[in-house]
Protein backbone atom coordinates (compact mmCIF):
# COMPACT_ATOMS: atom_id res chain seq x y z
CA UNK A 1 0.00 0.00 0.00
CA UNK A 2 1.27 3.45 -0.88
CA UNK A 3 1.46 6.04 1.90
CA UNK A 4 -0.12 3.96 4.62
CA UNK A 5 0.58 0.76 6.46
CA UNK A 6 -1.49 -2.36 6.08
CA UNK A 7 -4.02 -2.97 8.84
CA UNK A 8 -4.87 -6.61 8.07
CA UNK A 9 -3.02 -9.68 6.87
CA UNK A 10 -4.81 -9.52 3.53
CA UNK A 11 -3.78 -5.90 2.96
CA UNK A 12 -0.21 -6.80 3.91
CA UNK A 13 -0.15 -9.57 1.30
CA UNK A 14 -1.44 -7.12 -1.27
CA UNK A 15 1.47 -4.75 -0.73
CA UNK A 16 4.01 -7.43 -1.58
CA UNK A 17 5.75 -6.87 1.74
CA UNK A 18 8.40 -9.46 2.54
CA UNK A 19 9.51 -10.31 6.06
CA UNK A 20 13.26 -10.87 6.41
CA UNK A 21 15.11 -12.32 9.43
CA UNK A 22 16.40 -9.71 11.87
CA UNK A 23 20.06 -10.41 11.07
CA UNK A 24 19.35 -10.02 7.37
CA UNK A 25 17.57 -6.77 8.16
CA UNK A 26 20.59 -5.51 10.15
CA UNK A 27 22.95 -6.58 7.38
CA UNK A 28 20.86 -4.83 4.72
CA UNK A 29 20.76 -1.56 6.66
CA UNK A 30 24.49 -1.73 7.41
CA UNK A 31 25.23 -2.23 3.71
CA UNK A 32 23.16 0.88 2.98
CA UNK A 33 25.08 2.88 5.61
CA UNK A 34 28.46 1.71 4.30
CA UNK A 35 27.59 2.66 0.74
CA UNK A 36 26.36 6.07 1.87
CA UNK A 37 29.42 6.65 4.04
CA UNK A 38 27.31 6.94 7.20
CA UNK A 39 29.07 6.14 10.53
CA UNK A 40 27.77 3.19 12.51
CA UNK A 41 28.26 4.87 15.90
CA UNK A 42 28.50 8.64 15.24
CA UNK A 43 28.99 9.55 18.91
CA UNK A 44 31.58 6.87 19.77
CA UNK A 45 35.12 8.26 19.46
CA UNK A 46 38.39 6.40 18.99
CA UNK A 47 36.98 3.12 17.67
CA UNK A 48 36.77 4.02 13.97
CA UNK A 49 39.77 1.93 12.91
CA UNK A 50 39.82 -0.72 15.63
CA UNK A 51 36.48 -1.77 17.11
CA UNK A 52 33.95 -0.62 14.50
CA UNK A 53 35.41 -2.80 11.69
CA UNK A 54 35.05 -5.87 13.94
CA UNK A 55 31.39 -5.04 14.56
CA UNK A 56 30.71 -4.39 10.88
CA UNK A 57 32.24 -7.73 9.89
CA UNK A 58 30.19 -9.55 12.52
CA UNK A 59 26.95 -7.97 11.28
CA UNK A 60 27.81 -8.71 7.65
CA UNK A 61 28.44 -12.32 8.73
CA UNK A 62 25.08 -12.43 10.58
CA UNK A 63 26.82 -13.31 13.84
CA UNK A 64 25.73 -13.04 17.42
CA UNK A 65 28.25 -10.78 19.15
CA UNK A 66 29.97 -10.38 22.48
CA UNK A 67 31.69 -7.09 23.36
CA UNK A 68 34.68 -7.93 25.54
CA UNK A 69 36.35 -5.12 27.44
CA UNK A 70 37.02 -3.46 30.77
CA UNK A 71 34.55 -1.12 32.44
CA UNK A 72 33.95 2.27 30.89
CA UNK A 73 34.71 1.26 27.29
CA UNK A 74 31.28 2.11 25.82
CA UNK A 75 30.22 -1.51 25.39
CA UNK A 76 26.62 -1.03 26.51
CA UNK A 77 26.30 2.25 24.62
CA UNK A 78 27.29 0.57 21.36
CA UNK A 79 25.01 -2.40 21.99
CA UNK A 80 22.05 -0.07 22.49
CA UNK A 81 22.84 1.79 19.29
CA UNK A 82 22.51 -1.40 17.24
CA UNK A 83 18.79 -0.58 17.09
CA UNK A 84 19.70 1.98 14.41
CA UNK A 85 20.24 -1.00 12.09
CA UNK A 86 16.59 -2.05 12.46
CA UNK A 87 13.82 -0.90 10.14
CA UNK A 88 11.59 1.98 11.19
CA UNK A 89 8.67 -0.41 11.67
CA UNK A 90 7.75 -4.05 11.06
CA UNK A 91 4.33 -5.76 11.05
CA UNK A 92 3.28 -8.21 13.76
CA UNK A 93 0.04 -10.00 14.55
CA UNK A 94 -1.86 -7.50 16.69
CA UNK A 95 -1.79 -8.42 20.37
CA UNK A 96 1.07 -10.88 20.04
CA UNK A 97 3.44 -11.08 23.00
CA UNK A 98 6.28 -12.47 20.87
CA UNK A 99 6.06 -10.17 17.84
CA UNK A 100 4.63 -12.92 15.64
CA UNK A 101 5.42 -12.72 11.93
CA UNK A 102 1.99 -12.47 10.27
CA UNK A 103 3.12 -14.83 7.49
CA UNK A 104 4.72 -17.35 9.85
CA UNK A 105 3.28 -17.10 13.40
CA UNK A 106 4.86 -19.19 16.15
CA UNK A 107 2.74 -18.61 19.27
CA UNK A 108 -0.51 -20.46 19.92
CA UNK A 109 -2.31 -17.11 20.24
CA UNK A 110 -1.25 -15.96 16.76
CA UNK A 111 -1.71 -19.37 15.15
CA UNK A 112 -5.30 -19.58 16.41
CA UNK A 113 -6.04 -15.97 15.42
CA UNK A 114 -4.73 -16.41 11.86
CA UNK A 115 -6.59 -19.73 11.53
CA UNK A 116 -9.82 -18.06 12.67
CA UNK A 117 -9.70 -14.76 10.78
CA UNK A 118 -7.41 -15.48 7.82
CA UNK A 119 -6.79 -12.37 5.75
CA UNK A 120 -8.83 -10.33 8.23
CA UNK A 121 -6.23 -10.92 10.96
CA UNK A 122 -5.39 -7.48 12.41
CA UNK A 123 -1.83 -6.23 11.93
CA UNK A 124 0.13 -3.94 14.23
CA UNK A 125 3.35 -2.09 13.36
CA UNK A 126 6.11 -1.76 15.96
CA UNK A 127 9.28 0.36 15.93
CA UNK A 128 12.88 -0.37 16.98
CA UNK A 129 12.22 0.69 20.58
CA UNK A 130 10.01 -2.39 21.05
CA UNK A 131 12.50 -4.69 19.39
CA UNK A 132 15.47 -4.22 21.72
CA UNK A 133 15.50 -5.59 25.25
CA UNK A 134 18.33 -5.73 27.73
CA UNK A 135 18.99 -7.76 30.86
CA UNK A 136 21.77 -7.24 33.38
CA UNK A 137 23.11 -10.64 34.36
CA UNK A 138 22.99 -11.19 38.12
CA UNK A 139 23.19 -14.43 40.13
CA UNK A 140 19.45 -14.31 40.86
CA UNK A 141 18.39 -14.32 37.18
CA UNK A 142 16.31 -17.42 36.45
CA UNK A 143 15.55 -19.33 33.29
CA UNK A 144 11.95 -18.19 33.71
CA UNK A 145 13.11 -14.56 33.43
CA UNK A 146 14.85 -15.25 30.13
CA UNK A 147 12.80 -18.03 28.54
CA UNK A 148 9.49 -18.39 30.31
CA UNK A 149 7.43 -20.30 32.85
CA UNK A 150 3.99 -21.73 33.46
CA UNK A 151 1.63 -18.92 34.46
CA UNK A 152 -0.58 -20.26 37.24
CA UNK A 153 -2.88 -17.24 36.99
CA UNK A 154 -3.71 -18.20 33.41
CA UNK A 155 -4.34 -21.73 34.63
CA UNK A 156 -6.64 -20.44 37.35
CA UNK A 157 -8.58 -18.53 34.72
CA UNK A 158 -9.58 -21.84 33.16
CA UNK A 159 -6.78 -22.82 30.78
CA UNK A 160 -5.47 -26.37 30.96
CA UNK A 161 -1.93 -27.00 32.11
CA UNK A 162 -1.50 -29.09 28.97
CA UNK A 163 -2.21 -26.00 26.83
CA UNK A 164 0.68 -23.81 25.75
CA UNK A 165 -1.65 -20.84 26.30
CA UNK A 166 -0.80 -21.15 30.00
CA UNK A 167 2.80 -20.15 29.30
CA UNK A 168 4.28 -16.83 30.38
CA UNK A 169 7.00 -15.84 27.94
CA UNK A 170 10.34 -14.58 29.19
CA UNK A 171 12.38 -11.69 27.82
CA UNK A 172 14.05 -13.60 24.97
CA UNK A 173 10.86 -14.77 23.21
CA UNK A 174 9.35 -11.32 23.79
CA UNK A 175 12.30 -9.97 21.78
CA UNK A 176 11.48 -12.23 18.83
CA UNK A 177 12.40 -10.46 15.55
CA UNK A 178 14.63 -8.08 17.51
CA UNK A 179 17.89 -7.73 19.42
CA UNK A 180 18.33 -9.15 22.92
CA UNK A 181 21.27 -8.02 25.05
CA UNK A 182 22.71 -9.62 28.18
CA UNK A 183 25.18 -7.40 30.03
CA UNK A 184 27.97 -9.00 32.07
CA UNK A 185 27.30 -12.47 30.67
CA UNK A 186 29.71 -14.37 33.01
CA UNK A 187 27.61 -13.36 36.02
CA UNK A 188 24.82 -15.67 34.85
CA UNK A 189 24.63 -18.91 36.80
CA UNK A 190 26.07 -21.87 34.80
CA UNK A 191 22.70 -23.61 34.53
CA UNK A 192 21.21 -20.44 33.03
CA UNK A 193 24.08 -20.24 30.56
CA UNK A 194 23.28 -23.79 29.49
CA UNK A 195 19.71 -22.68 28.87
CA UNK A 196 21.01 -20.31 26.19
CA UNK A 197 22.54 -23.11 24.11
CA UNK A 198 19.42 -23.77 22.06
CA UNK A 199 18.71 -20.07 21.60
CA UNK A 200 22.15 -19.45 20.13
CA UNK A 201 22.47 -22.59 18.03
CA UNK A 202 19.01 -23.89 17.08
CA UNK A 203 17.17 -20.58 17.53
CA UNK A 204 14.41 -22.12 19.60
CA UNK A 205 13.32 -22.35 23.22
CA UNK A 206 11.63 -25.03 25.31
CA UNK A 207 9.60 -24.18 28.40
CA UNK A 208 9.53 -26.86 31.07
CA UNK A 209 7.94 -30.06 29.81
CA UNK A 210 5.86 -28.64 26.99
CA UNK A 211 6.34 -30.66 23.78
CA UNK A 212 6.52 -27.47 21.72
CA UNK A 213 9.38 -25.42 20.35
CA UNK A 214 9.24 -21.77 19.45
CA UNK A 215 11.45 -20.98 16.48
CA UNK A 216 12.81 -17.57 17.34
CA UNK A 217 14.27 -14.92 15.07
CA UNK A 218 16.54 -13.00 17.41
CA UNK A 219 20.00 -11.46 17.35
CA UNK A 220 21.78 -12.14 20.64
CA UNK A 221 24.43 -9.69 21.84
CA UNK A 222 26.42 -9.72 25.07
CA UNK A 223 28.99 -7.79 27.07
CA UNK A 224 31.64 -9.19 29.39
CA UNK A 225 34.79 -8.32 31.30
CA UNK A 226 37.93 -10.12 30.07
CA UNK A 227 38.85 -11.19 33.59
CA UNK A 228 35.57 -13.08 33.98
CA UNK A 229 35.19 -14.24 30.40
CA UNK A 230 38.59 -15.90 30.17
CA UNK A 231 38.12 -17.72 33.46
CA UNK A 232 36.64 -21.14 32.71
CA UNK A 233 34.96 -21.19 36.10
CA UNK A 234 32.81 -18.14 35.30
CA UNK A 235 31.42 -19.08 31.90
CA UNK A 236 30.46 -22.38 30.32
CA UNK A 237 32.91 -23.10 27.51
CA UNK A 238 30.32 -24.42 25.00
CA UNK A 239 28.50 -21.09 25.30
CA UNK A 240 31.61 -19.30 24.03
CA UNK A 241 31.67 -21.63 21.05
CA UNK A 242 28.16 -20.61 20.05
CA UNK A 243 28.86 -16.86 19.95
CA UNK A 244 29.81 -15.89 16.42
CA UNK A 245 32.15 -12.93 17.00
CA UNK A 246 33.92 -11.60 20.08
CA UNK A 247 34.71 -7.89 19.68
CA UNK A 248 37.54 -6.50 21.80
CA UNK A 249 37.15 -2.92 23.02
CA UNK A 250 39.81 -0.66 24.53
CA UNK A 251 40.46 2.62 26.29
CA UNK A 252 41.32 5.77 24.28
CA UNK A 253 44.61 5.18 22.46
CA UNK A 254 45.70 8.83 22.64
CA UNK A 255 45.32 11.68 25.11
CA UNK A 256 43.58 13.76 22.44
CA UNK A 257 40.85 11.14 21.94
CA UNK A 258 40.37 10.88 25.71
CA UNK A 259 39.93 14.65 25.97
CA UNK A 260 37.44 14.61 23.09
CA UNK A 261 35.42 11.92 24.90
CA UNK A 262 35.40 13.97 28.11
CA UNK A 263 34.33 17.08 26.18
CA UNK A 264 31.52 15.08 24.63
CA UNK A 265 30.20 13.51 27.84
CA UNK A 266 31.05 15.88 30.70
CA UNK A 267 28.60 18.55 31.78
CA UNK A 268 30.47 21.72 30.87
CA UNK A 269 27.69 24.23 30.16
CA UNK A 270 27.55 25.86 33.59
CA UNK A 271 26.26 29.17 32.29
CA UNK A 272 23.16 27.50 30.86
CA UNK A 273 21.21 27.53 34.13
CA UNK A 274 22.15 31.09 35.00
CA UNK A 275 24.06 30.13 38.15
CA UNK A 276 27.41 31.46 36.94
CA UNK A 277 29.02 33.62 34.32
CA UNK A 278 31.22 32.77 31.35
CA UNK A 279 33.60 29.83 31.57
CA UNK A 280 36.94 29.08 29.96
CA UNK A 281 38.81 25.82 30.46
CA UNK A 282 42.55 25.99 29.77
CA UNK A 283 43.85 23.15 27.62
CA UNK A 284 46.33 22.07 30.28
CA UNK A 285 43.51 21.41 32.77
CA UNK A 286 41.86 18.94 30.38
CA UNK A 287 45.23 17.43 29.54
CA UNK A 288 46.15 16.88 33.20
CA UNK A 289 42.77 15.29 33.95
CA UNK A 290 43.08 12.87 31.03
CA UNK A 291 46.75 12.17 31.74
CA UNK A 292 45.86 11.17 35.30
CA UNK A 293 43.51 8.47 33.98
CA UNK A 294 46.14 7.27 31.52
CA UNK A 295 48.75 7.05 34.28
CA UNK A 296 46.33 5.14 36.50
CA UNK A 297 45.92 2.57 33.71
CA UNK A 298 49.63 1.80 33.87
CA UNK A 299 50.21 2.18 37.62
CA UNK A 300 51.45 -0.97 39.41
CA UNK A 301 49.42 0.12 42.44
CA UNK A 302 46.12 -0.07 40.50
CA UNK A 303 44.40 -3.35 39.67
CA UNK A 304 44.66 -3.33 35.88
CA UNK A 305 42.37 -6.34 35.52
CA UNK A 306 39.56 -4.13 36.79
CA UNK A 307 40.54 -1.19 34.60
CA UNK A 308 40.16 2.57 35.00
CA UNK A 309 36.96 3.78 33.38
CA UNK A 310 36.72 6.82 31.11
CA UNK A 311 34.10 7.92 33.63
CA UNK A 312 37.03 8.87 35.87
CA UNK A 313 38.18 11.55 33.42
CA UNK A 314 34.62 12.77 32.89
CA UNK A 315 33.79 13.00 36.60
CA UNK A 316 37.15 14.56 37.48
CA UNK A 317 36.76 17.27 34.85
CA UNK A 318 33.27 18.06 36.15
CA UNK A 319 34.49 18.30 39.76
CA UNK A 320 37.45 20.51 38.87
CA UNK A 321 35.12 22.88 37.01
CA UNK A 322 32.61 22.77 39.87
CA UNK A 323 35.20 23.94 42.37
CA UNK A 324 36.16 26.80 40.07
CA UNK A 325 32.46 27.63 39.76
CA UNK A 326 32.03 27.53 43.55
CA UNK A 327 34.99 29.88 43.97
CA UNK A 328 33.57 32.30 41.41
CA UNK A 329 30.16 32.30 43.11
CA UNK A 330 31.59 32.86 46.59
CA UNK A 331 33.76 35.78 45.44
CA UNK A 332 31.29 37.24 42.97
CA UNK A 333 33.62 36.76 40.01
CA UNK A 334 32.23 36.94 36.50
CA UNK A 335 34.36 34.26 34.83
CA UNK A 336 35.01 30.64 35.74
CA UNK A 337 38.55 29.48 34.98
CA UNK A 338 39.75 26.25 36.66
CA UNK A 339 43.18 26.22 38.30
CA UNK A 340 45.65 23.50 39.13
CA UNK A 341 44.71 23.81 42.82
CA UNK A 342 41.18 22.72 41.87
CA UNK A 343 42.61 19.28 41.06
CA UNK A 344 42.56 18.57 44.79
CA UNK A 345 38.82 18.01 44.43
CA UNK A 346 39.32 15.34 41.78
CA UNK A 347 39.99 12.86 44.58
CA UNK A 348 36.28 12.66 45.41
CA UNK A 349 35.36 11.79 41.83
CA UNK A 350 38.27 9.34 41.45
CA UNK A 351 37.40 7.20 44.47
CA UNK A 352 35.79 3.95 43.43
CA UNK A 353 36.82 4.39 39.80
CA UNK A 354 40.13 2.66 40.38
CA UNK A 355 40.83 -0.38 42.52
CA UNK A 356 44.06 -0.85 44.41
CA UNK A 357 46.10 -4.02 44.07
CA UNK A 358 45.78 -6.66 46.77
CA UNK A 359 48.95 -5.53 48.54
CA UNK A 360 47.78 -1.92 48.79
CA UNK A 361 46.13 -0.59 51.93
CA UNK A 362 42.66 0.78 51.24
CA UNK A 363 43.61 3.92 53.15
CA UNK A 364 46.26 4.71 50.57
CA UNK A 365 43.72 5.43 47.83
CA UNK A 366 43.72 9.22 48.24
CA UNK A 367 47.52 9.33 48.50
CA UNK A 368 47.79 7.35 45.29
CA UNK A 369 45.32 9.65 43.52
CA UNK A 370 47.31 12.74 44.51
CA UNK A 371 50.59 11.11 43.44
CA UNK A 372 49.06 10.31 40.07
CA UNK A 373 47.75 13.88 39.72
CA UNK A 374 51.22 15.26 40.54
CA UNK A 375 52.78 13.01 37.92
CA UNK A 376 50.15 14.11 35.41
CA UNK A 377 50.93 17.78 36.09
CA UNK A 378 54.63 17.04 35.63
CA UNK A 379 54.08 15.33 32.26
CA UNK A 380 51.80 18.04 30.87
CA UNK A 381 54.00 20.85 32.19
CA UNK A 382 56.99 19.22 30.50
CA UNK A 383 55.06 19.06 27.25
CA UNK A 384 54.35 22.81 27.34
CA UNK A 385 57.51 24.33 28.82
CA UNK A 386 61.27 24.02 28.96
CA UNK A 387 62.12 24.27 32.65
CA UNK A 388 65.39 26.02 31.85
CA UNK A 389 63.47 29.03 30.54
CA UNK A 390 61.96 29.51 34.00
CA UNK A 391 65.25 29.54 35.88
CA UNK A 392 64.80 33.14 37.22
CA UNK A 393 61.58 32.05 38.96
CA UNK A 394 63.33 29.05 40.49
CA UNK A 395 66.19 31.21 41.73
CA UNK A 396 63.72 33.49 43.50
CA UNK A 397 62.47 30.60 45.63
CA UNK A 398 65.93 29.15 46.13
CA UNK A 399 66.82 32.43 47.84
CA UNK A 400 64.36 31.54 50.59
CA UNK A 401 61.24 33.34 49.36
CA UNK A 402 57.80 31.76 49.40
CA UNK A 403 54.16 32.44 48.57
CA UNK A 404 50.99 30.68 49.63
CA UNK A 405 48.27 29.79 47.13
CA UNK A 406 44.99 27.94 47.55
CA UNK A 407 41.97 26.88 45.56
CA UNK A 408 39.63 29.33 47.32
CA UNK A 409 41.74 32.47 46.90
CA UNK A 410 40.03 35.08 44.71
CA UNK A 411 41.66 35.98 41.42
CA UNK A 412 42.94 39.34 42.68
CA UNK A 413 44.72 37.76 45.63
CA UNK A 414 46.40 35.18 43.41
CA UNK A 415 47.63 37.81 40.96
CA UNK A 416 48.91 39.99 43.81
CA UNK A 417 50.96 37.09 45.16
CA UNK A 418 52.20 36.10 41.72
CA UNK A 419 53.39 39.69 41.33
CA UNK A 420 55.82 39.20 44.22
CA UNK A 421 57.85 36.79 42.09
CA UNK A 422 59.92 38.69 39.49
CA UNK A 423 58.70 37.91 35.97
CA UNK A 424 56.09 35.35 37.04
CA UNK A 425 52.94 37.44 36.57
CA UNK A 426 54.05 38.68 33.16
CA UNK A 427 54.87 35.12 32.05
CA UNK A 428 51.50 33.89 33.35
CA UNK A 429 49.71 36.59 31.33
CA UNK A 430 51.62 35.54 28.21
CA UNK A 431 50.71 31.89 28.72
CA UNK A 432 47.05 32.79 29.32
CA UNK A 433 46.80 34.93 26.18
CA UNK A 434 48.43 32.17 24.14
CA UNK A 435 46.25 29.31 25.42
CA UNK A 436 43.01 31.31 25.75
CA UNK A 437 43.21 34.00 23.06
CA UNK A 438 39.42 34.22 22.84
CA UNK A 439 39.21 35.93 26.24
CA UNK A 440 38.83 39.68 25.70
CA UNK A 441 37.18 40.77 28.93
CA UNK A 442 39.61 42.05 31.57
CA UNK A 443 38.15 39.92 34.38
CA UNK A 444 38.38 36.82 32.23
CA UNK A 445 41.98 37.55 31.25
CA UNK A 446 42.91 38.04 34.89
CA UNK A 447 41.27 34.76 35.91
CA UNK A 448 43.14 33.00 33.10
CA UNK A 449 46.44 34.56 34.19
CA UNK A 450 45.86 33.40 37.77
CA UNK A 451 45.27 29.87 36.48
CA UNK A 452 48.37 29.97 34.27
CA UNK A 453 50.48 31.25 37.15
CA UNK A 454 49.43 28.34 39.34
CA UNK A 455 50.22 25.95 36.49
CA UNK A 456 53.74 27.38 36.19
CA UNK A 457 54.42 27.15 39.91
CA UNK A 458 52.99 23.69 40.36
CA UNK A 459 54.81 22.46 37.27
CA UNK A 460 58.13 23.69 38.67
CA UNK A 461 57.28 22.22 42.05
CA UNK A 462 56.59 18.71 40.76
CA UNK A 463 59.71 18.87 38.60
CA UNK A 464 61.62 19.03 41.89
CA UNK A 465 63.02 22.43 40.99
CA UNK A 466 61.75 23.92 44.25
CA UNK A 467 62.93 21.22 46.64
CA UNK A 468 65.36 23.54 48.43
CA UNK A 469 62.75 26.25 48.75
CA UNK A 470 60.26 23.77 50.18
CA UNK A 471 62.77 22.74 52.85
CA UNK A 472 63.38 26.32 53.89
CA UNK A 473 59.81 27.51 53.93
CA UNK A 474 59.04 26.91 50.32
CA UNK A 475 56.00 27.31 48.18
CA UNK A 476 52.87 26.16 49.99
CA UNK A 477 49.86 24.84 48.16
CA UNK A 478 46.65 24.10 50.01
CA UNK A 479 45.72 21.02 47.99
Amino acid sequence: MDGERAGTLGELRGTGYKVVPVKEEMRRNLVRKLRAGEPLFPDILGYEDTVVPQIQNAILSKHDMLFLGLRGQAKTRMLRQLVHLLDDAIPIVAGSEVNDNPFHPISRFALDLVAEKGDATPIEWIGPDRRYHEKLATPDVTIADLVGEVDMIKHAEGRYLSSDLTMHFGMIPRTNRGIFCINELPDLAPKIQVGLFNVLEERDIQIRGYPIRLELDVCMVFSANPEDYTNRGRIVTPLKDRIGSVVRTHYPLTREIGIAISDQNAWLDRAGDGSAGAMAIPAYIKEVVEEASRLARTSPHVNQQSGVSVRMSIANLENVISNAERRALLHGEACIVPRISDLAHAAASSRGKLELTMNEDEGHEDKLIHRILDEAVKNIFGAHFDVRELRPIVEHFESGQHIELGDMLPTGAVLERLGRVPGLKKRAEEVASKLLPELKDRAAREAAAASAGEFLLEGLHVHNKLNKAVKTGGTTYRR
